[in-house]
């Protein structure tokens, strides 16, 4: 096996491109639903699993990315790359006692199916953390080591192994922790690991990257983009090994150079025996996509979902290309050197919708839909402020009749800091101020006695949101909040009174996005309250609240 330094890695890619002999190729299409072109007979059935884990245990901090990275990689390998889904596993944030048994099962498979005379493949992705020479799944460890002993005598054809984790950063979310010996997975000379192909997303003295923009980390969002069609630089409608890696390589570089942590050099180490380059998604055979005509004009093309993500980036030259995305729509977004080119297309399921330029319109660079490089800020982590009112109702009998606290309005604000413990989970802190006026029955009186209540309550909220990117924003959640309350007589011989009590409760809400940065939130909140002064109530109560929020973003 050869192991290649950073600098040689690009090379690489080109010498593996030169060892292998490429499979037949077809041309690319140009209608709207272009014929399947002719591919290869010989049948090769292709096992893979995907890990993704946010969470690296004692000595790290949570990531944001890493299981999403997972799932965009499972998506595009099912989708794309011939993988049928009952033999492609997606393991999220599971300790690694789950990822040796997948991986077993999964070489069971591949037993079997090699028993029958089929060839096999197998492609093992992993994004996370990783130190002291040891994948880190939660609270959980795998030898670096073992893995790679355990995929060079794997008994598939054809091993692939992406890695993608490394160690921390600053402006941007690097991946691992700080102080951690450095991973790369080296070439081993010592073991014949016929067709074994591994891919690091950093050299042994870089960190691996995750950005807030884009919502991924750098290389495995460069390498899913690629898959998708993006690498094809040979325009017959696959993405080879090769093409794959060396336009994830390229664009990984070039997205890092700026950062804080510094360039990032993707490595890459291989032992092949045999020919026939390693096909890794077949873009027109999906027939659904988005087709850029040869007289399309040159320039990088931003593909944007409906939640404002880049899902696909795209740079083109004068011959056609195909971009393998699923049905939907999306924004199309190119870039001048004084204007922007923005548009919507519209990808029907089973067709290839060919982008027609006139449909694109001019915008300003302050109107860009996607702000900074066309890539998406939602899942950022970030701050809002509201103002909030809402009324507070006990579950207890009016004062007059014998209750301990009235209903009162309030009014208050609150800061959150979204995705704060990772995508979805939020951070609040709120203040309100109550007030009311009541009365109470005296026997020393023998009347009512009126008196003026006030109410002031903090608590803290960690709570969940769904559909980030979307209008509406439903979210859910725990609180614990302090109590003070008071009351003061109107007659000047009874002394003021007052009681302070922590108060459990849940919390539950839907926010409307208004704009880019204004939200208006409807919430209710429940909470157990209890009093035991001069005698003991278990009480509760309920807030319902409406909220004006406004969001700081990059």
């Amino acid at each position: 096996m050869t192991s290649l330094p950073p600098r040689r890695s690009l090379l690489a890619a080109l010498v593996l491109g030169g060892l292998v002999t490429s499979a037949s190729r077809a041309q690319a299409p140009s209608s709207e639903s272009p014929p399947s072109p002719p591919r290869s007979t010989t049948a090769t059935r292709r096992f893979a699993l995907f890990v993704g884990n946010n969470e690296g245990g004692e000595g790290t901090r949570p990531l944001l990315y890493a299981a999403d990275d997972a799932r965009r990689m499972h998506d595009v390998l099912v989708r794309l790359g011939g993988t049928a889904p009952a033999d492609a596993m997606l393991l999220v944030d599971q300790p690694a006692d789950d990822v040796l048994t997948a991986l077993g099962e999964l070489e069971r498979r591949a037993r079997d199916a090699r028993g029958r005379g089929e060839r096999t493949t197998l492609f093992f992705y992993f994004s996370g953390h990783a130190k002291d020479g040891a994948l880190r799944l939660g609270a959980t460890k795998l030898s670096l080591e073992s893995v790679k002993a355990r995929l060079a005598q794997g008994p598939t054809d054809m091993r692939v192994a992406v890695f993608d984790a490394c160690r921390s950063g600053a402006l941007t979310r690097t991946k691992g922790v700080r102080r951690a010996p450095a991973f790369e997975v080296e070439s081993d000379t010592t073991r014949a690991a016929k067709g074994l192909v591994i891919l690091t997303s950093s050299a042994s003295d870089e960190d691996s990257q995750e950005s807030d923009q884009i919502g991924a980390s750098y290389f495995s969002y460069h390498l899913a983009s690629g898959l998708l069609g993006s690498a094809d630089q040979s325009g017959d409608g696959r993405v080879s090994l090769s093409e794959a890696y060396a336009y994830a390589y390229e664009r990984t570089v070039a997205s890092t150079a700026d950062s804080a942590a510094g360039p990032q050099h993707p490595t890459f180490s291989f032992d092949l025996a045999g020919n026939g380059d390693l096909v890794l998604t077949d873009v027109l055979r999906r027939r659904e996509g988005l087709r850029l005509p040869a007289e399309a004009p040159v320039g990088t093309y931003f593909l944007i979902d409906r939640r404002g993500v880049v899902v696909a980036e795209l740079t083109k030259a004068d011959a056609e290309r195909v971009i393998a995305l699923p049905a939907g729509t999306y924004t199309v977004k190119r870039r001048l050197a004084d204007r922007l080119r923005v548009g919507a297309v519209q990808i029907i399921e089973g067709q290839v919708t060919t982008l027609d330029e006139r449909a694109l319109s001019n915008a300003r660079f302050s109107d860009d839909p996607v702000k900074g490089t066309g890539l998406s800020t939602t899942y950022t982590r970030h701050w809002s402020l509201s103002a909030t009112g809402q009324y507070q109702a006990v579950f207890d009998a009016p004062p007059s009749a014998g209750g301990l606290f009235p209903s009162a309005p309030m009014v208050g604000g609150e800061g959150t800091v979204h995705n704060f413990f990772g995508r979805g989970f939020a951070w609040s802190f709120d203040v309100q101020y109550g007030w009311a006026s009541a009365s109470v029955f005296t026997p020393r009186l023998g009347s009512a006695l009126g008196y003026r209540y006030g109410l002031l309550n903090v608590g803290t909220s960690l709570l969940y949101e769904w559909n980030q990117e979307g209008a509406w924003v439903p979210f859910v959640g725990a609180r614990v909040g302090l109590s003070l309350m008071s009351r003061e007589f109107d007659d000047p011989g009874f002394a003021r009174q007052g009681f302070t009590t922590m108060s459990p409760g849940v919390v539950l809400g839907l926010k409307l996005r208004i704009g880019r940065s204004f939200g208006l939130v409807g919430r209710g909140r429940v909470h157990y309250l209890l009093y035991n002064v001069d005698e003991t109530r278990s009480l509760g109560y309920a807030e319902l609240g409406l909220l004006l929020s406004y969001e700081f973003r990059d």
